[in-house]
């Protein structure tokens, strides 16, 4: 216990940069996956915008990057990573990476979600003359957004457990400061005081989303 109490400057050190990167990554990952989740809806046989070389690449593209480990994903867009940040390591390096990983999981997240909304409600905006834009933007996200609210929710657990992977190629944040501080000083209450502050932000975004996804649901 004495360690932990030494070491509390680094650990709401690492605290802080968890918060960081998970909270970037969401909101830069959740914007990509949501554009491209509406790209494999609406491209799809049969949807608004229909549109089948676009949606095959779309659809490959996801197919192909989603299932691959994070750890391997890491290393393999370590070039992209140093072009387009500079760096391989660090924090931003980080965001970037699981950024785009978690772009292609959550896009997935979000056509399947999309694909819950009664294609009469759409059908019916489009017999009074709604365009596809505002379709999207009044229908088809309103509707769907009691789901999409638990999507990323969902997401965002993912990307709780990818940054304490990237703790392991040189990223900061609580699952670093386990490694560093816990696990390689076989310091076990280090190491669970890392655990049960992910556990609690878990559980209270968790809370969170049910709560919003219930409202949204309701309306």
């Amino acid at each position: 216990m004495d360690s932990l109490i030494n070491l509390l400057p680094e650990f709401w050190k690492a605290t802080g940069e968890t918060l960081y990167i998970v909270g970037l990554t969401l909101l830069l990952g959740g914007f990509g996956g949501l554009v491209v989740g509406l790209g494999l809806y609406l491209t799809r046989a049969g949807s608004i915008l229909a549109n089948r070389p676009v949606f095959g690449v779309l659809n490959v593209l996801v197919n192909t990057i989603r299932p691959i480990p994070f750890i391997i994903f890491l290393a393999a867009v370590q070039p992209l990573t140093r072009a387009v940040v500079g760096t391989g390591i660090g924090n931003n390096a980080m965001i970037f990476t699981i950024a785009l990983a978690a772009m292609f999981a959550m896009a997935r997240i979000v056509e399947q979600n999309l694909l819950t909304v009664t294609p009469g409600v759409i059908e019916a905006a489009r017999s009074v003359g709604a365009g596809p834009v505002r379709i999207i933007f009044t229908v088809l996200l309103p509707e769907a957004l009691g789901p999409l609210i638990l999507g990323y929710t969902f997401i965002f657990v993912a990307l709780v457990d990818m940054s304490a992977v990237a703790g392991y190629v040189g990223g900061g944040g609580l699952g670093a400061f386990a490694l560093l501080y816990g696990w390689r000083q076989f310091d076990p209450v280090v190491t669970w005081a890392a655990v049960l502050l992910i556990i609690i932000f878990v559980q209270v975004v968790q809370f969170l989303g049910n709560r919003l996804a219930r409202k949204a649901l309701r309306r």
